[in-house]
């Protein structure tokens, strides 16, 4: 039964409106019940729906569909194309280019930029060359500046800086694309030496090239460099603030965070989930809760969506903060949860003593198949170490290793060292750290079970974990000072001595105390054997 003409844009548009993979597979079966999809454009619309959302199944999907089109058209072959170039498995782009080159359609405009930009998402050099032949052999590609900005871009970003600037040298006509093409690859690969050199010969810029500046100096750790740029910058856009707060908050200057986020909102930028990250990133480490409560409410008036690194931050701030309720609130409203998001809410349960709950969480994240990472393990297990929950602990550094495969980290094992030692099982804790070989050359760990030993006035063991430390760093002078302790404990006054004579012999010298007293608004130091130092 042929279709009735008044129904075919209905159906071209539903194939343009599908946004999941159901819908693409909904949109198909119309196209073969209808025969519509021996027409171009249709079906091309189902194969470009694989670039907008590159997943594995969507386009193996849609390489499906290409496989059974007769004729595919221009518009259909850079379609596929580009959706393997955004893809994981970019050199699949080049296979489609080859049957490309052997089908009745020539390859354009569009086609190059695309397989050129696959050989760069997988720095490859030798396929970019030949890509580069097939270009050399047509006077319009040649000629054609899109086509031109990406080579220069594939050569920059393989590490071929003067294949690139020769060909940027050589181009009759260039633009500013051109020369950002050369200076992001210097920028990304930290080059910024050669970066300002083609900044100042640029012969124009745009807002993009000025932040491009500013996140190579903020990634070096030159932030004041960054900031000088900045300033200089005509016209600012989200970009250029989210790359100078981001360099600010990289350095730990919280507070200089928030004075730009503050210029930012007088200059009417509208902040981003990025630049929003950042700022309560800064409240969360300065314990700023008002100004964290303003940005939650900004988040809240403005109608942006809760979910991924955004959540994350708003517990950690909120976690921080104190506000352990408020979190949980805003972890419960959040509808799709990453590991992140589960690490933070663990984190703050635990930094504010709620090791219960926060193994109810890391439990209800097992349950919503969310895999655990080794963020997620350091955080449970460090709430079962100060809530005393030595069983859970158990189990979960257990479960840790066998069922997720993860192998212990120092921070694991400290954990776990730690929680035997607060209950008083000290052998226990002292076999784990001699049959672990990350843990067996920790003194970080060793030190963590002398502390627990002095507690528990175990000094035998605490005697033999003291040396054991000492054997591992013989230069710490915490060790000596404990294990003389220890030996003054059990009266052992010709040890203590001996270990006082190996410290000088050693030249090992214990840190003298220090402190302060404020006389007439001027702070001055007392050291211990020293005499008033202001």
């Amino acid at each position: 039964m042929a279709i009735p003409p008044s129904h075919i844009p209905t159906i071209i548009s539903f194939t343009e409106k599908a946004k999941t993979l159901t819908q693409l597979q909904q949109a198909h079966a119309q196209l073969l019940k209808t025969g519509l999809i021996n027409d171009p454009y249709p079906a091309s619309r189902l194969i470009a729906f694989a670039y907008a959302s590159p997943t594995h199944q969507t386009i193996t999907y849609a390489h499906s569909i290409f496989s059974d089109l007769n004729n595919p058209n221009s518009f259909t072959w850079n379609s596929m194309i580009r959706a393997y170039a955004n893809s994981s498995t970019p050199q699949n782009a080049l296979t489609i280019f080859s049957q490309m080159l052997g089908s009745s359609t020539d390859p354009d405009k569009y086609t190059y930029p695309f397989v050129i930009k696959a050989c760069s998402a997988f720095s490859g050099l030798n396929e970019g060359q030949q890509i580069h032949g097939h270009v050399e052999k047509c006077e319009e590609m040649r000629k054609n500046l899109y086509v031109q900005n990406t080579l220069i871009s594939m050569y920059a970003i393989c590490g071929c800086f003067e294949d690139a600037r020769k060909l940027l040298d050589k181009m009759p006509q260039r633009d500013v694309i051109s020369w950002n093409a050369l200076l992001s690859a210097y920028v990304e690969r930290g080059m910024m030496d050669s970066a300002c050199l083609v900044f100042d010969e640029m012969e124009e810029r745009n807002v993009e090239s000025w932040n491009f500046m500013v996140s190579g100096f903020t990634k070096m750790g030159f932030v004041e460099e960054a900031r000088r740029v900045f300033d200089e910058i005509p016209v600012k856009d989200v970009v250029s603030w989210n790359a100078v707060i981001s360099g600010y908050a990289d350095v730990g200057d919280f507070s200089e965070v928030l004075v730009l986020f503050q210029a930012m909102l007088r200059e009417k930028i509208r902040p981003d989930s990025y630049t929003l990250v950042n700022v309560l990133s800064a409240c969360a480490n300065l314990g700023a809760l008002s100004q964290g409560e303003w940005i939650y409410l900004y988040i809240d008036k403005n109608g942006i969506s809760i979910e991924g690194f955004l959540a994350t931050a708003l517990v950690d701030m909120y976690s921080k903060c104190g506000e352990i309720a408020k979190a949980l609130k805003v972890f419960g409203d959040t509808l799709r949860k990453d590991v992140s998001t589960w690490n933070s809410m663990i984190g703050g349960l635990s930094i504010n003593g709620f090791g219960q709950e926060a193994v109810g969480i890391f439990r209800k994240m097992l349950e919503d198949e969310c895999k655990p990472n080794e963020i997620t393990f350091v955080n449970v297990l460090s709430a079962c170490s100060h809530a005393g929950l030595l069983i859970a602990g158990l189990e979960i550094f257990n479960m840790m290793m066998h069922d997720f495969g993860i192998e212990p980290t120092i921070e694991h094992c400290g954990c776990v060292i730690d929680l035997l030692g607060r209950v008083g099982l000290l052998e226990e804790a002292k076999e784990i750290l001699k049959g672990k070989t990350l843990g067996n050359d920790s003194p970080v760990l060793w030190q963590s079970l002398l502390s627990s030993c002095i507690n528990y006035g175990n000094l035998e063991l605490a005697r033999d974990v003291a040396e054991k430390l000492l054997k591992l760093d013989p230069q710490d002078n915490a060790g000596y000072v404990q294990l003389s302790n220890v030996y003054a404990s059990e009266g052992k006054w010709e040890s203590v001595v001996k270990v006082r004579r190996n410290m000088k012999s050693k030249g090992v010298r214990k840190e003298a105390g220090c402190s302060m007293i404020e006389i007439d608004g001027v702070v001055h130091e007392f050291l211990a054997g020293e005499g008033f130092v202001s």
